[in-house]
């Protein structure tokens, strides 16, 4: 793996006693520059944290111990366990994200990624279904690391999943059930319309295993992704 520089955060804490991690969670930093990005990661009153940050030209500044709970994730959710941050790394990449200018995500940084990704998933025997984006764990807030992010160059280098599609008969019923087996929060926090939450599962879900095409609703394409996503997991688990 490459080597990190250490700029160390004041926002962590520890972990729940016995907590492993078994999730690895992959962020953009959302901000106009990487200095803006890395000062309010290491600001206390923000309150806010990751582990690693991956600067676009591949250099890896680390933040936060993996063993120590950084605060990345935020009100989250997957496959019914909340509080994210107890059980993941999280690392953010420079990308201004979708406010400020969002962008493919550079070579240098993907190679750095897959550096250090594959030293995570090997170090915590983080199996490929929990690698996970923000908006996976968070859809009705976050978009990260949207569309854009090479899912897909990842899996092939072995972090994470990237299914053979399946086609079949389906129905929304059964593609929504799947859904939530898979681990996506189609309920919501209390007091939101389900609808809304469910739709934004599935935008998530097209933000990761489609990205070109965004949609609140399921298709044949989608449920043909997801039915090989559900059968590649079972394989690597």
């Amino acid at each position: 793996m490459r080597r990190s520089k250490d700029l160390r955060s004041p926002n962590f804490d520890a972990r729940p006693q016995g907590q492993k991690i078994d999730i690895l969670l992959l962020h953009y930093t959302g901000m106009r520059t990487a200095e803006d990005a890395i000062g309010r990661l290491c600001d206390r009153k923000a309150k806010v944290s990751c582990h690693y940050v991956l600067d676009e030209d591949g250099s890896i500044l680390r933040l936060v111990d993996e063993e120590k709970r950084a605060w990345h994730a935020g009100v989250s959710r997957w496959q019914g366990a909340n509080n994210i941050n107890d059980r993941s790394i999280g690392i953010e990449l420079v990308n201004p994200g979708h406010e400020f200018g969002y962008r493919p995500f550079p070579e240098a940084q993907m190679m750095a990624l897959i550096d250090l990704s594959r030293e995570i998933v090997r170090r915590h025997n983080i199996v490929p279904s929990r690698v996970l984006g923000h908006s996976d764990v968070a859809p009705m807030r976050k978009q990260d690391p949207g569309e854009l992010f090479g899912w897909q160059r990842l899996a092939e280098a072995g972090v994470g999943l990237w299914p053979k599609a399946q086609p079949g008969p389906w129905n929304v019923a059964e593609f929504e059930r799947d859904l939530s087996r898979y681990g996506y929060d189609l309920d919501g926090p209390g007091g939101v319309d389900q609808k809304n939450a469910r739709e934004a599962a599935v935008i998530a879900f097209c933000r990761h295993f489609r990205g070109q095409r965004l949609t609140a609703r399921p298709d044949d394409e989608l449920a043909g992704i997801l039915r090989g996503l559900i059968d590649a997991a079972r394989l690597n688990a």
